[in-house]
């Protein structure tokens, strides 16, 4: 249920913005930035206060309940302004459940004796099913470009609210905290990884990968929906139907997420994310030169790589917090890597990508240079991809690869 809400509408808010409403494509950057906004400080105070003050399953329901009231009056909005401060309002409830679902689920798998690194990624599965589930309920029921995208998600989110209620405990720590300093009681001090270089850089680079994953979350869709303007493509079951195609990503992660103890095991942290970044390149390029005909292959190809993309920096990546954190701190620093990744990441991403699209990628007739855009997304990955292993110097993974040798 927590992917099938955001599934229900973050990839297909592009064509219902372009399609339905016609609104700019400089306004739609603006409008894919709350995500970015809301991260950079709303999944760290939620960290802070599930690691202090309130249960972190009872504020995630909390969330959910406020977040599924302002989904279902987006549709209500008539204009771009009100829509933005809306979709805000509605990013500032969802993204602390999306590292506060990690905090809940961490802590339900320690009380169990279970091991979060051999036994989380098959619970995670079941996020990307949900995700699929929403775009193929989304796509069938031809809601691609209809307001019924955001009810949709608006009757799960208050579902997942109150089911939420029933998830096992997983009290604040603040009684277990032996400084009770003002940074310490604010949960500030998860804030001092950053002193630490191994910290410092992995977050700096998150953020640069977030950025990547919002360009494709942002863009991709509504690539495929420009296709039915051509009309030798207007009847294929790719132009019909771009939100099952853009699901075959979802169906990736699936197996990747299943292969991230084996290779965190074999290859270590810096590694998994270098996959990660070349996967990114792979994603981008392969966009650049797809179409819904004869390039078909080379789309599906990208949807496949981005299982390895996504997974091999996020999901790792939240391991990594959790293995390398002290635990009256995880909560925190669980959120400061969302911030980082959703945060700031997707904040540069929307704002940066729309500037840059709209200033050199955009026709005359208002028509996008599709390949232009990949091809520059696709550079951006790679050069990333050059410097990371020579910036990130961390080489004790101890931890994860004892954690993941139980696999």
């Amino acid at each position: 249920m927590q992917y099938f809400i955001w599934g229900s509408w973050l990839l297909t808010i592009g064509a219902y913005w372009f399609q339905n409403k016609h609104w700019s494509g400089a306004q739609f950057g603006a409008i894919f930035s709350t995500m970015g906004i809301s991260a950079i400080f709303m999944p760290a105070i939620a960290g802070i206060i599930a690691d202090k003050f309130i249960n972190a399953e009872k504020l995630y329901g909390i969330m959910h309940i406020l977040g599924a009231l302002v989904l279902f009056s987006i549709p209500l909005v008539t204009n771009p302004t009100m829509f933005f401060w809306v979709i805000l309002l509605n990013m500032v409830f969802y993204m602390p459940t999306l590292s506060l679902s990690i905090t809940v689920a961490y802590s339900a798998l320690k009380k169990s004796g279970n091991d979060v690194v051999k036994d989380y990624p098959p619970i995670r599965i079941w996020g990307t099913i949900g995700f699929i589930a929403a775009l193929w309920t989304i796509s069938l029921t031809h809601n691609e470009t209809s307001a019924n995208q955001f009810y949709i998600a608006s009757v799960v989110a208050l579902v997942l609210g109150v089911y939420s209620f029933s998830l096992p405990k997983c009290p604040s720590l603040l009684h277990a905290a032996q400084n009770k300093s003002i940074v310490n009681l604010l949960g500030l001090n998860a804030f001092a990884l950053f002193k630490t270089p191994k910290f410092a850089v992995f977050f700096g680079f998150s953020m640069l990968l977030g950025a990547a994953l919002q360009l494709t979350n942002a863009y991709g869709d509504t690539f495929i929906h420009d296709f039915k303007n051509v009309p030798a493509y207007t009847d294929l079951i790719a132009i019909k139907y771009p939100a099952i195609i853009m699901s075959i990503s979802q169906v990736s992660e699936t197996l990747f997420i299943l292969a991230i103890p084996f290779f965190l095991r074999k290859f270590g942290i810096k590694y998994v994310m270098v996959f990660s970044m070349l996967a990114w390149v792979l994603r981008f390029g392969l966009f650049a030169f797809g179409d819904p005909a004869g390039g078909l292959w080379m789309i599906i190809l990208s949807c496949i790589v981005y299982g390895m993309a996504f997974d091999f920096f996020n999901i790792s990546g939240s391991l990594f917090v959790e293995t390398q954190t002290a635990p009256e701190i995880r909560g925190s620093a669980q959120g400061v890597f969302m911030m980082m990744v959703n945060g700031f990441g997707a904040f540069l991403g929307s704002i940066i990508s729309g500037i840059l699209i709209d200033k050199y990628f955009t026709q005359a007739d208002h028509s996008k240079n599709w390949h232009g855009i990949w091809l520059c997304f696709a550079g951006y990955a790679l050069v990333i991809a050059i410097i990371f292993p020579f910036a990130f110097r961390y080489k004790d993974n101890t931890a994860l690869k004892h954690a993941t040798a139980l696999a």
